[in-house]
């Protein structure tokens, strides 16, 4: 599916990633079928609770092509003194050069492991090294003057550094071992080695956060969120139809209470006066009015909510608080008649041991570019939508058994584990047409073991 792609992320979540161009618009939906003897209804995983809880989504600024002969210096070198708000200016676009940086260094890292001979492989990476190298140079030639901006530098020199150290690292750890290229290997080290003093005779850590690994990497997630200011959006989450829920509820109270009051001047007319009788009637009244009040605005507002979206998320800008990007979501327990006919046709290409019971969840996400071009350097949006499922794994039995097998005269038996199938379908919706994958989520209690894309059969 262009330019739309579901992976898993971790051990229990998938991640949908798809880009957007300035003032489009597209619709994302998701539909999971999971078994019934997964547990999963309405009654035990609440739909909204699920949203808030589970559902996390992330926006930014990207660009496909950007690697590092392309990132360019001229954002540190501009002169902020000149702008009334130079304080800012300064941190954007120092936030700017760092972030293209790192997104360039881990797209040229990732094509660099795609070698798998050595004498493709080193020439890349010292080649690597040498445009890294410069880059950092560049950002250090303009170290601020000016206190208040020196703790930005400080923080985006102190992060590119460690990452530049730990990407080289994994690029020697994972890539091909030769003897004949031991000078160059040799080289690489060198460099991660000058980096890691550079930090130390910078002072950017302690001794104690150095001496523990969680604690620097957790300083370095810290570091890189600040350099994301300007560049990653700020998210506001909105419930739509509050006040129309509120109507609802306050249109069944009166309702009920005329009815009640109705009852209660009834009794009032056929008891002369106030007896045992009478007050047992009252109480009865009013227990009924407690007991199906709550029930009976439930069921009015499900009917009403029912294909309403559910929520907004509103992208703005970190600095100048413009707003980029609008997103309306829905998430809502449906029926199979309720099913797309093309999303219900590529369902029923499953194989017939597949077809089981199984309950729907259907999640909608319509996004609407705002924005009529982007910062310079970038020409899309990158959105990426988080699914955890920690909850789907909640009721699932651990599953340990035992397989046997005859060897010879022997009895051999070896543990296996349950594994539950869940079908994804995920179709976008945009002014190109429409586009739509299976996709089948093979999980246990732990894990996520694999998600494949299924062929579509014409």
């Amino acid at each position: 599916m262009k330019k739309v792609k579901l992976t898993q992320d971790e051990n229990l979540s998938l991640k949908i990633t798809h880009q957007l161009l300035p003032q489009s618009q597209q619709r994302i939906d998701l539909y999971f079928s999971l078994p019934v003897e997964m547990g999963i209804s309405p009654s035990t995983l609440d739909a909204d609770g699920y949203f808030y809880s589970n559902i996390k989504n992330h926006s930014a600024y990207y660009s496909a092509k950007l690697h590092l002969p392309l990132v360019r210096s001229r954002f540190i070198s501009q002169r902020f003194e000149e702008n009334k708000d130079g304080k800012s200016d300064y941190r954007l676009n120092l936030n700017l050069y760092s972030y293209q940086l790192k997104i360039a260094l881990d797209a040229d890292i990732k094509q660099t492991l795609k070698l798998k001979t050595s004498q493709e492989f080193y020439p890349a990476a010292i080649e690597l090294v040498e445009q890294i190298a410069t880059l950092l140079k560049k950002l250090r030639r303009y170290t601020p003057s000016d206190t208040q901006l020196s703790s930005f530098f400080e923080n985006a020199d102190n992060y590119l550094s460690w990452h530049v150290e730990q990407s080289f690292l994994k690029l020697l750890s994972k890539g091909p071992k030769n003897s004949d290229f031991s000078t160059e290997r040799e080289f690489l080290i060198a460099f991660c080695k000058s980096e890691n003093n550079y930090r130390i005779d910078c002072k950017y850590n302690s001794k104690i956060t150095l001496s523990e690994p969680n604690r620097i990497t957790n300083k370095m997630r810290l570091l890189q969120r600040l350099i994301e200011y300007g560049v990653v959006f700020q998210k506001q989450t909105r419930y739509l139809d509050i006040n129309l829920k509120r109507l609802v509820k306050g249109g069944v109270t009166a309702v009920i209470m005329a009815f009640v009051m109705l009852l209660v001047l009834n009794a009032r007319s056929s008891f002369t006066e106030v007896t045992l009788a009478l007050i047992a009637f009252l109480g009865f009244i009013y227990g009924l009015r407690e007991t199906f009040k709550e029930d009976l605005t439930s069921l009015i507002w499900r009917k009403i909510q029912k294909g309403r979206p559910k929520w907004q998320n509103l992208f703005s800008h970190s600095v100048n608080q413009k707003r980029i990007l609008s997103q309306t979501l829905w998430l809502e327990y449906i029926n199979n008649k309720d099913l797309p006919k093309t999303v219900n046709e590529l369902l029923q290409q499953r194989r017939q041991q597949n077809k089981q019971a199984a309950r729907l969840l259907h999640f909608r996400c319509d996004d609407k570019v705002l924005a009529k071009e982007f910062l310079p350097g970038y020409d899309e949006i990158q959105q990426q939508i988080f699914f955890n499922l920690t909850p789907f794994v909640r009721f699932l039995k651990k599953g340990a058994g035992r397989l046997y097998s005859l060897e010879g005269q022997k009895i051999s038996s070896q543990a296996v584990e349950r594994r539950y199938q869940i079908n994804l379908i995920l179709r976008k919706i945009n002014n190109q047409g429409e586009h739509i994958q299976r996709f089948k989520v093979t999980l246990n209690r732990s894990e996520i073991v694999n998600v494949e894309a299924m062929p579509v059969v014409e």
